[in-house]
């Protein structure tokens, strides 16, 4: 995938933190490079399959350069960890949980396209239909 994914939490239409605890217990058994000056992690699975991550603050994670199906599950998985969204360039939101829309933002509710998603299978299927 050649464009940039975002993760976001949102609570009551609002950006809030994400937990980087869990997001490192998610994401560091598959660190093969860390760039601490950039915000940078480079992620390789044992099953296949890399991607780019920047922890750019703490209300927002970018994913890069994803590749592979297992990528997209570590994806699941943080979105259902964080109770967070996936938003993808163009005006789609993928959910994990239906509940979590109620907390998105009232424009994006109204006016982007929300899908809920819950196996990396599923987010690729809702990425190559956006």
């Amino acid at each position: 995938m050649s464009y940039d994914i975002y993760v976001h939490r949102f609570k009551n239409g609002e950006l809030v933190p994400l937990d980087m605890s869990i997001v490192h217990d998610a994401l560091d058994p598959y660190v093969v490079v860390r760039e601490p000056e950039h915000k940078l992690l480079q992620l390789r699975m044992r099953e296949g399959g890399e991607a780019d991550v920047y922890l750019t603050s703490e209300t927002n994670i970018t994913f890069t350069h994803v590749e592979g199906e297992a990528i997209m599950d570590l994806i699941s998985e943080l979105l259902q960890r964080l109770g967070a969204v996936l938003i993808l360039p163009g005006g789609t939101v993928i959910l994990h949980r239906d509940e979590d829309r109620e907390h998105l933002a009232q424009s994006m509710r109204d006016e982007w396209s929300v899908v809920i998603a819950q196996t990396g299978t599923a987010i690729t299927r809702a990425i190559r239909a956006s």
